[in-house]
């Protein structure tokens, strides 16, 4: 009988950053101790690095404790990422997990293996079993991937358990049985499967993979886990309930599942467009998620910059450079799409309109209907989905005095330019002022008044979610924007938020400076 390792706690934190409620984690844990799912990868043991992330990427020894007393009867795994944990940093990052963690297992890419042994080592020589996840399995249906086969055999002796890993979300029935069965045949360790659902064949890989002779495969509460997600913990065991007359404790089962439920209703895991392009594809997981989670890209843009990887090309339009020296203006408005530049627009015409020497950016199409009347000239910052946005909100595109500024080429996504501004649609030449961010709406807009040679710069609109609870997708989009304010504040220029705001600008009330 083949067994289910269950990584929730290690695959799912790609969704919220590895913090998982104390309330939710003890659910899962008596769920999981009163299942018959043998292991429990319980997340990753990592250096200290730049940036927050939550407790189950760190794993610290009281979490592990507290985890060790709810699910006595379980083996417990936590995670190398291979290539961030050398041989010398075992000791240290292991010995807080002695007589709390059974098996430390490692990602590891193909052309790795031999790195992955000597970690084996360390990892043997602190008491531990190790086992090894080699990651890409699609890269092992190439026939020149018959070197990596040939070192696998080294690892007899060394390492414990070996996974096939479909990090891609791609690969079909047939190469998963293929696959299991050529390592069988090298390997005498017990053999596993960690699938991925970009196309939706996660569970049919798994049952794949177990009539091939796996030894075990892994999955994940509700399929949380990295893009994608993974195969269904609760349909695997309800696979075993039925077919193999597995008792299940469904009360326990039914319980989790609620919880996560609710976890999945806000952060949204599963396989979309986007997910099964880049399955198919073999392209990588990571910039995916992050363009869809992060709701700045239209789907169209994502698969067209998918397909532009996938065949190794660059952005399907060059366009030409954005020359500043032909937009001259003393004053600048960036509009972003906040509600206070709805809120406080007639005040915000008036002051507008009662300069010469004054021209409107657009850094979001949110809000630019509201100021459609303005005969002052407008720009409109192109990332994403805004060309798409841009004609939505304005039927006759043709007749609106529009300037259209766009990242520079290369461009990550393929780029939709509405066919009525193309005439009058530029790329920046550079973003200079920051080296983060540098395609977001604020990096545009800050880049263009920078190009302009603007002297004083307003905003409006940029409330920073005032008013309003925010997730954590809106909190990351906060810190890019509050990063660009102080990076472009450290060029020497001021802004001025007319409008309330959360950001840390300086604010002038927009009431205070109309002339009537």
């Amino acid at each position: 009988m083949y067994k289910i390792l269950d990584c929730t706690l290690r695959d799912g934190g790609y969704y919220n950053g590895w913090d998982f409620d104390d309330k939710l984690v003890e659910t899962y844990l008596k769920a999981m101790e009163a299942l018959p799912v043998s292991y429990i990868e319980v997340g990753y043991r990592n250096n200290g690095r730049y940036g927050y992330e939550g407790k189950y990427f760190y794993c610290p020894k009281f979490i592990l404790e507290k985890i060790r007393s709810l699910v006595p009867s379980k083996k417990i795994a936590v995670m190398f990422n291979e290539k961030d944990v050398k041989p010398e940093e075992v000791a240290r990052l292991l010995e807080p997990c002695k007589g709390l963690v059974d098996i430390v297992r490692m990602a590891v890419a193909p052309t790795r293996i031999p790195n992955a042994i000597e970690l084996s080592k360390a990892i043997k020589a602190e008491g531990f079993e190790a086992a090894v996840n080699m990651m890409y399995m699609s890269s092992l249906l190439d026939d020149k991937a018959d070197a990596i086969f040939e070192q696998l055999p080294a690892m007899e002796g060394i390492v414990d358990y070996f996974s096939l890993v479909d990090s891609y979300g791609g690969v079909y029935p047939a190469d998963v049985s293929r696959l299991v069965k050529k390592c069988k045949a090298l390997l005498s360790m017990p053999i596993g499967f960690h699938g991925h659902n970009n196309i939706e064949l996660v569970f049919a890989n798994s049952l794949a993979a177990i009539e091939a002779g796996c030894d075990m495969v892994d999955a994940t509460v509700t399929g949380m886990g990295r893009g994608a997600g993974n195969l269904k913990t609760e349909l695997i065991l309800t696979h075993q309930a039925t077919k193999d007359k597995v008792d299940v404790d469904f009360n326990s089962l039914a319980n989790v599942v609620t919880d996560f439920e609710e976890l999945q209703a806000q952060y949204g895991w599963g396989t979309n467009l986007p997910y099964m392009v880049s399955g198919a594809n073999s392209l990588p997981q990571k910039d995916v998620m992050d363009w869809v989670s992060k709701r700045s890209y239209s789907i169209n843009s994502i698969i067209r910059g998918l397909s532009n990887q996938s065949k190794g090309q660059k952005d399907n339009l060059e366009l030409p450079k954005f020359d500043g020296s032909k937009f001259k203006y003393k004053n600048a408005v960036i509009i972003g799409g906040g509600a206070g530049a709805i809120e406080h627009s007639e005040g915000l015409i008036r002051f507008i309109r009662q300069q010469e020497d004054i021209c409107v950016i657009h850094a979001s199409s949110k809000n630019s209907w509201a100021y459609a009347d303005i005969t002052h000239p407008q720009f409109f910052c192109l990332v994403g989905n805004e060309g798409h946005r841009l004609e939505k909100t304005f039927k006759d595109l043709d007749k609106v005095s529009a300037v259209c500024v766009l990242p520079p080429f290369p461009r990550k996504m393929g780029t939709y330019i509405p066919d009525a501004v193309i005439e009058h649609s530029f790329e920046l030449p550079t973003v200079s002022f920051t080296n983060r961010n540098q395609d977001s709406h604020t990096a545009l807009a800050l880049q263009a008044v920078i190009d302009m040679g603007v002297e004083n710069i307003y905003i409006a609109g940029y409330d920073g979610y005032a008013k309003v609870s925010i997730t954590s997708n809106e909190q990351a989009l906060f810190n890019e924007n509050e990063y660009s304010f102080a990076k472009f504040a450290e060029s020497g220029k001021k802004v001025y938020s007319l409008t309330p705001t959360l950001y840390s600008l300086d604010q002038v009330s927009i009431y205070s400076l109309i002339e009537e």
